[in-house]
């Protein structure tokens, strides 16, 4: 089988949609399905305003049907909501290819940070891109009722996994912090809530790691803090080791890969209780989620390191891939001969 997979966002960008899209693709592959990504590397970019880290494609229907037809899929999934995903799915349409879609990112509220736009406006323009997709794939029975009650269709809930031979409890790095140690991985930017862990009174140190345009300022603004930048690999599996309790103070993330990777590390989470949090925390005592995070810090201090490795074994890739797999509209003759007609 060849599926075609587009999306905005890919490397080298460090964020939660690429680690989930790259997870999939690799799982996919070693079943020995031939996946295309169509993503910025296929087109000239410029630079997002007020986000510089991330490129826009420059992406035209002519390129894109273009690159359609040279690898000829049997399948076609638009992965995010930006010019890539817009030009593939109005080639789609035309030429009568179904689709699928995923909403991956809290986008109107998002940019209601950044721009006085009324997220009523964005989830009404969101509604209409997902609408004609065969099923739209959203990472939580949360986010799933949310859309639902938005006037989103064709929705079908889609978890996360965790690589289990990368993230694993591994000896702590000597950081020279006192502990308690309270970390957060995140990209580090307004909506991602990481000054709201910074503002809270806790014992011990705080450990960040991540990279993003709020980055200079937090450094400038809380010298107190140990900022290790991005990290990668091995030496982000040790980052997280080296904590004892995993805060996620975002409000507006859909799901939290990270989570997933703190838990299988060992380390007990404290969160806000948001769709990700819950749908992950879910059953277990795994972590502490409370609308008062200082309170959930703490108490997260008392959960067992082995009760989050516990939790993380409940996520897999071959779990999400499983379900991608069965909610993909494979093209039927029809839409393979109206393909070629327009060829």
């Amino acid at each position: 089988m060849r599926i075609l997979i587009a999306t905005d966002a890919w490397h080298p960008q460090v964020n939660g949609v690429v680690r989930t899209l790259a997870a999939l693709v690799d799982e996919l592959r070693r079943r020995g399905i031939e996946v295309m990504i169509l993503s910025p590397a296929d087109f000239r970019t410029v630079r997002c305003p007020t986000y510089p880290e991330i490129r826009l494609a420059l992406a035209t229907g002519a390129r894109i049907e273009t690159l359609l037809r040279e690898f000829d899929p049997q399948a076609l999934h638009i992965a995010t909501e930006g010019p890539i995903g817009l030009q593939l799915r109005q080639v789609a349409l035309r030429l009568g290819l179904p689709f699928t879609t995923s909403f991956h990112t809290r986008f109107p509220e998002y940019l209601r940070r950044r721009v006085p736009v009324p997220e009523s406006l964005t989830y009404a323009w969101l509604r209409r891109f997902h609408a004609p997709a065969a099923a739209c794939l959203v990472p939580t029975e949360d986010v799933r009722t949310d859309l639902a009650q938005r006037g989103f269709r064709n929705l079908m809930t889609w978890t996360r996994g965790v690589d289990p031979t990368l993230f694993r409890p591994l000896p702590k790095l000597d950081l020279g912090l006192k502990g308690p140690v309270f970390m957060t991985v995140s990209r580090i930017a307004p909506e991602k809530g990481v000054e709201t862990f910074l503002d809270l009174d806790l014992p011990g140190s705080k450990l960040v790691v991540g990279a993003g345009p709020s980055l200079p300022a937090l450094r400038r603004r809380y010298p107190e803090v140990c900022f290790v930048g991005s990290q990668s690999g091995e030496m982000l599996t040790r980052h997280y080791a080296s904590g004892d309790v995993f805060v996620f103070p975002s409000r507006t993330d859909t799901f939290g890969v990270v989570l997933l990777e703190a838990l299988a590390c060992g380390l007990p989470v404290a969160a806000f209780p948001e769709p990700g949090p819950l749908a992950v925390l879910a059953g277990s005592e795994a972590g502490v989620v409370s609308d008062d995070l200082r309170l959930a810090c703490l108490a997260a201090l008392g959960v067992s390191r082995e009760a989050a490795l516990t939790r993380s074994q409940d996520f897999t890739w071959s779990a999400c891939a499983d379900v991608f797999l069965s909610t993909l509209a494979p093209y039927g003759k029809v839409a393979a001969e109206r393909m070629s007609w327009a060829a």
